[in-house]
């Protein structure tokens, strides 16, 4: 098998990674609130103004039709704001309950409740993932030879498992995996790092383990406890109301024009995609990344182990290129900021988080502890991961915080 080389700064950078403590879990007694305090938060209330008149600005471009941000440190909620339209045609303005389809961002969330069973010994990272699902016994690469070695779970939550496909589901997630195993491997598992639909695997894995459907296990054992109650697959009843159209550029400069969404959020047959079919807000992302932070804890509940946190949040993939922006590697399920740089530049090593293909984005960094969530929905314009709403809003909150 190709080995990888390892530089000696990934060496030092890792090792000091293993050694720096755990984040610290605030105490929390009471479930967190949603209210905003700025100076509570230890930011300047004037600079963090900012944020909303830059993302209006975007707004004013035809760079989208509207943008909800929010920003916490230590589990206190900064800024939220909601500038623009959730409709741009019916004028309807966005809210901070405003809906998104968070696309890949779902991905964390996946990975997030499968260790919930690593926790519980039900499964291994290292299982393969043939002893879960049988189809992938003949799973080959292109020119029909064998992978050197079995694909495990490992693989298909960091992007190296080599099966390949779209971030959408065919019919049942059983059936779309069924799917996928019947295509060839792009690569040998473990030898390269490429985007893959291997959550959607790790989805399907979830419903065999644990004996109910992926998105009922996602419901009791995560959003249930986190009370993040607006984050579903099936957007419903007055939800249906709230959520924000997607635009892309429009025929004039300056311009927007409706999009399709390829998630089809009214859609009431669709089933549940692992890997890119969840809708939310601002305020229930907010409670899923702070309990991540705070080492697994929310409101006094265990929900996840610390050391599952670390694993997930820690580099896996070596000194392997990944990504779609610089300087990052891939934990479990997540983006991790290896040499902050470019749009992560005011950024801390150490940062994790996701972005989807609407441009959304969720980011916590472990050092300050801060989250950073910015929701629009768009298309076409781009890689969203390096957008200059996501480098202005970050570079704005950074800059806002207190000495």
């Amino acid at each position: 098998m190709k080995t990888r080389r390892v530089s000696s700064i990934f060496v030092v950078w890792a090792v000091t990674l293993m050694l720096a403590p755990l984040p610290v879990p605030l105490l929390i007694a009471e479930e967190p609130t949603l209210k905003i305090d700025a100076e509570r938060a230890g930011f300047h209330p004037e600079r963090l103004s900012a944020i909303r008149q830059r993302m209006q600005q975007f707004v004013e471009q035809g760079e989208a039709a509207g943008v909800v941000t929010l920003v916490a440190k230590d589990g206190v909620i900064a800024a939220w704001d909601a500038v623009g339209y959730r409709d741009w045609e019916a004028k309807q303005p966005m809210q901070r309950d405003t809906l998104f389809a968070i696309a890949s961002m779902t991905k964390p969330i996946t990975a997030t409740a499968f260790m919930i069973l690593v926790d519980e010994g039900k499964v291994s990272l290292d299982d393969p993932i043939v002893k879960y699902l049988p189809a992938f016994k003949e799973t080959r690469l292109a020119d029909g030879s064998a992978p050197r070695r079995d694909i495990t779970i490992r693989d298909c939550l960091t992007h190296t498992s080599g099966i390949v496909g779209d971030q959408r589901n065919t019919g049942t997630l059983a059936e779309t995996v069924e799917r996928l195993a019947r295509r060839p491997l792009a690569f040998h598992p473990g030898e390269r790092w490429a985007y893959s639909p291997g959550l959607t695997v790790v989805g399907r894995i979830i419903e065999v383990v644990s004996g109910e459907p992926y998105e009922r296990f996602l419901e009791r054992r995560l959003f249930e406890p986190l009370g993040m109650n607006e984050t579903t697959f099936r957007p419903a009843g007055e939800q249906l109301q709230r959520v924000a159209r997607l635009y892309k550029p429009g025929p004039k400069p300056g311009t927007l024009a409706a999009a399709t969404h390829w998630i089809n959020e009214l859609s009431d047959d669709r089933s549940p995609n692992p890997s890119a079919g969840l809708f939310s807000t601002a305020g229930d992302l907010f409670r899923f990344y702070q309990m991540v932070l705070d080492g697994g804890q929310f409101a006094g509940k265990q929900i996840l182990s610390a050391e599952a946190v670390r694993q997930m949040v820690s580099l896996q993939t070596g000194d392997l290129a990944t990504g779609f922006t610089p300087g990052n590697g891939w934990g479990l399920g997540w983006c991790v900021v290896r040499e902050p740089q470019g749009v992560t530049a005011m950024l801390r090593p150490g940062t994790f988080g996701h972005g989807g293909a609407f441009g959304t984005q969720g980011w916590v960094e472990p050092e300050r502890r801060l989250v950073f969530v910015l929701l629009v929905q768009r298309t076409e314009f781009g890689n969203s991961d390096a957008s200059a709403l996501r480098a202005e809003f970050q570079r704005l909150a950074v800059e806002a915080l207190r000495p």
